[in-house]
C-alpha cells in the first residue's frame, strides 16, 4: 500500500540545528508559520518536518496548541508511525528489559528514549500500567494496546491517564481498566524483595522503578543501621534496607494510607517489629524528631519534584536546601545521607550545591561517597538532556571542622 502524503512542517532559518544533533522536539516558535500555519494542523497528526529550504529532517506527531509542537519519531527511515512500527519498537524495548531483569517488573517503555514520545509503560508481572502524555500517542492508543497485549501475556491493563502533562496537551484526564479486573494491590519484586503496591490509588504508575539501583546500593551500607526514610511512600527504600540487615526503620510520609501499606510490606517481609511510621508534613516531622533528640545512622530523602516548572527554581532550590539541613541535623557523625531529586529542571550539580550549602549553614562537613542515577529501564537519550532527571548523592557526615 502506498504511504499517505504527510503535510509539511517548515522551520525557520537555522532552527534545525538541534534536530540535526538528534533532539526530538520542535518548539512552536521555531516553525515558519507563514509557510506552514500550525493552526491548520490537527493535534496528533503526523507531519514531515523540513528545514527552511524544504529538506526533510524527519517525521513527527504534531500538536499546534502546545509549546512542544512536534515530537519526532523518525529521522527518515519511517515516514509513518503505524501499528507495525509501534509493535517493533515495543518489542525492541521489551527485549532489553527481559534480557536484563530477573523478574518481569520494570519500566517497559520510557518515552522518547524508546522511540515512542509521550508513552510510558510499567510492567508488574502480568499487569501493565500505561500512561499516554502526548496527542500523537493518544491518536495511536488502540494500536499501542493491541501491540502490548500481543507481545506479553496480560492479565490486567490499566490506562492511568491522570497526569498533569495531559492537560498541557489538551487531553482529558482519566483512568480506565481495559483488560481484566484491577485488584486493590498488585505485586512487585525489586532487588529480590517483594512488595504490594496500590495502583488505582497509588502515586503515578504505582512504583518508582527508577531508583532500583540506588536502593540496591543503599543496602550495602544498611547492616546494623537505624534508618529514617523520608517521603517513604510504601517503604521501598527502607524495607530493602531492613532485608539487608538494618536494625530499625522510621518512615515519614504525608499519606497515612501509604504508610499503612509500608507497614504491611514490612510485615510481609518479616520486619513488623522494627518499623515505625509518622504521617505528616516532612519538614514539620523532621523538626519534631530533632526536638525529641532522635538520631539516625542513615537518612533517606526522596521527595517529589520541588521544581515542576522553571519558574519554581528559586523556591524549589530553597526547599531542597531546607530539607537537607533538617536531615543532616538528625544524622549521627559518620552517618549517611542519601539525598535525591527527580526535578528534571534541577541538575545534579545544582543539587550537590544545595547539599553543600545546607552543610555549611549547619556548620557540618560532608563527603560525597558516590552518586546515583536512574536505572537501566529509564535509558537516557544521548541528544535529549530532558530524559535525564534523577540524581542521588550518598553523603557521609564528618566531624565538624
Amino acid at each position: 500500500m502506498k504511504a499517505a502524503i504527510l503535510p509539511e512542517l517548515r522551520l525557520k532559518k537555522n532552527e534545525e540545528r538541534r534536530l540535526r544533533a538528534g533532539h526530538l522536539w520542535v518548539y512552536s516558535n521555531e516553525v515558519d508559520t507563514a509557510v506552514t500555519p500550525l493552526k491548520s494542523l490537527q493535534a496528533g497528526q503526523q507531519v514531515k518536518v523540513c528545514d527552511q529550504r524544504g529538506n526533510t529532517l524527519g517525521f513527527a506527531c504534531v500538536n499546534p496548541n502546545t509549546l512542544i509542537c512536534a515530537r519526532l519519531y523518525s529521522f527518515g527511515r519511517h515516514p509513518q508511525l503505524d501499528a507495525g512500527l509501534i509493535r517493533e519498537r515495543l518489542a525492541t524495548a521489551l527485549a532489553w528489559r527481559e534480557g536484563y531483569f530477573d523478574e518481569p517488573c520494570y519500566r517497559w517503555v520510557y518515552g522518547e528514549s524508546d522511540g515512542l514520545p509521550g508513552l510510558v509503560v510499567d510492567r508488574y508481572f502480568d499487569v501493565l500500567v500505561v500512561q499516554i502524555t502526548s496527542a500523537g500517542m493518544e491518536c495511536l492508543k488502540e494500536a499501542i494496546l493491541e501491540a502490548l497485549t500481543g507481545l506479553v501475556k496480560t492479565g490486567v491493563l490499566l490506562l492511568k491517564n491522570d497526569t498533569p502533562a495531559r492537560e498541557l496537551e489538551g487531553l482529558s484526564s482519566y483512568t480506565e481498566t481495559v483488560v481484566g479486573t484491577l485488584p486493590d494491590s498488585i505485586a512487585v519484586v525489586e532487588n529480590q524483595v517483594r512488595f504490594e503496591v496500590p495502583l488505582a490509588k497509588g502515586q503515578k504508575t504505582g512504583w518508582y522503578y527508577d531508583h532500583r539501583l540506588n536502593r540496591q546500593r543503599l543496602s550495602t551500607y544498611a547492616k546494623g543501621k537505624r534508618i529514617l526514610d523520608v517521603f517513604s511512600y510504601v517503604g521501598a527504600w527502607g524495607i530493602q534496607a531492613l532485608n539487608a540487615g538494618a536494625q530499625s526503620l522510621f518512615c515519614v510520609d504525608a499519606s497515612k494510607t501509604f504508610l499503612q501499606v509500608a507497614l504491611q510490606n514490612a510485615q510481609q517481609n518479616g520486619h513488623a517489629d522494627v518499623i515505625e511510621t509518622q504521617a505528616g508534613d516532612a519538614f514539620d516531622v523532621l523538626k519534631q524528631l530533632q526536638a525529641d533528640n532522635h538520631r539516625f545512622d542513615i537518612v533517606i530523602l526522596d521527595p517529589p519534584a520541588f521544581i515542576k516548572r522553571r519558574k519554581d527554581m528559586r523556591e524549589g532550590t530553597q526547599a531542597y536546601q531546607r530539607i537537607n539541613r533538617l536531615a543532616m541535623k538528625l544524622l549521627e557523625t559518620g552517618g549517611l545521607l542519601v539525598s535525591a531529586s527527580c526535578s528534571h529542571h534541577l541538575s545534579s550539580g545544582q543539587l550537590e550545591s544545595e547539599i553543600r550549602k545546607a552543610a555549611m549553614k549547619n556548620r557540618q562537613s560532608l563527603q560525597i561517597i558516590e552518586q546515583g542515577h536512574q536505572g537501566p529501564d529509564h535509558p537516557r537519550h544521548p541528544a535529549m538532556p530532558e530524559t535525564e532527571y534523577l540524581k542521588a548523592f550518598f553523603c557521609r557526615l564528618l566531624p565538624g571542622y
